[in-house]
This record gives C-alpha cells, structure tokens and sequence, in this order.
C-alpha cells in the first residue's frame, strides 16, 4: 500500500455499527487504545470490513485540533 499521508497506523477492527449512508468503524490499535472513523457503508463494503480483520488508521489532516472543559 502506497500513500501520501504519513500518519498510518496498523489495528485491528473491533466494531463495526452500519448506518443507512454511513459505518462507524472502531480500530483498536493496542488493548484499551481505540481510534474510530466514519466512512461511507460503500466503502465498508468494498473494503470487506469485519471483525478481527486487520486495518490501518490512515490520518491525513493539516491541522489537530485539542479542546479542554
């Protein structure tokens, strides 16, 4: 797999929540340590999403942002 974005990150699919147009997709990256994603229900499809399957979290954004109560 070659891509632009340099943030990718090897894990694990640990839930998958299928919405009318979109799936929310829960990636555990070690035990306790999860990231999730949004992506349209076609993509899930296409990428064959289930659970156990390996995935990469693959992060492309200029900018993070950090908030606090």
């Amino acid at each position: 797999m070659k891509i632009s974005a340099r943030n990718t990150i090897k894990a694990t699919v640990k839930k998958i929540i299928p919405g009318v147009v979109n799936t929310e997709v829960v990636l555990e990256l070690t035990p306790g340590v999860e990231i999730t994603a949004i992506i349209t229900k076609d993509s899930a499809q296409s990428l064959g999403l289930s659970l156990g399957k390996q995935a990469y979290a693959v992060i492309k954004s200029s900018d993070v942002m950090v908030g606090v109560d």
